[in-house]
C-alpha cells in the first residue's frame, strides 16, 4: 500500500491566499488546502466531479446560483461543468476530492 506524510509533500501557493498539497491516484486527485482568511476563488468550472470537505473554518460557497456559508463539518457536492466561486471567511482548512484525476495538477504534489 502506498502511503505518504503529507508534511513530505511540498506545500505550494497557488492562488494568493491558497496553499495546498496534492495527493493523486490513479482515478481521483485530493488537495489539502490552508486557505487565508478573504482569500477567493474566482468562479471557474472543471469536467471534473468535486467533493469539497471543511475541516475548520468559515467558508462562503457559491455553486451555480446557491451561495452557502459552510462551516467545519460540512461538505459539498459540486457536479461536473457546473460553474463555483469561494471565499474564506476566516482561515480555513479543506479536503478536495476530484474525480477523475485533475491533470493540470498532475504535476504538483
Amino acid at each position: 500500500m502506498p502511503a505518504v506524510k503529507l508534511c513530505d509533500i511540498p506545500e505550494e501557493e497557488i492562488l494568493p491566499g491558497h496553499r495546498v498539497r496534492f495527493v493523486h491516484g490513479s482515478t481521483m486527485t485530493v488537495a489539502y488546502w490552508s486557505i487565508a482568511s478573504g482569500a477567493s476563488i474566482p468562479a471557474h468550472d472543471h469536467p471534473h466531479e468535486q467533493i469539497a470537505s471543511i475541516l475548520s473554518g468559515r467558508y462562503q460557497l457559491t455553486i451555480g446560483d446557491d451561495t452557502r456559508i459552510l462551516e467545519g463539518g460540512s461538505t459539498a457536492v459540486i457536479p461536473p461543468n457546473v460553474t463555483h466561486s469561494g471565499i474564506a471567511l476566516t482561515d480555513c482548512r479543506v479536503i478536495d476530492v476530484f474525480h477523475p484525476v485533475r491533470e493540470d495538477y498532475l504535476s504538483r504534489g
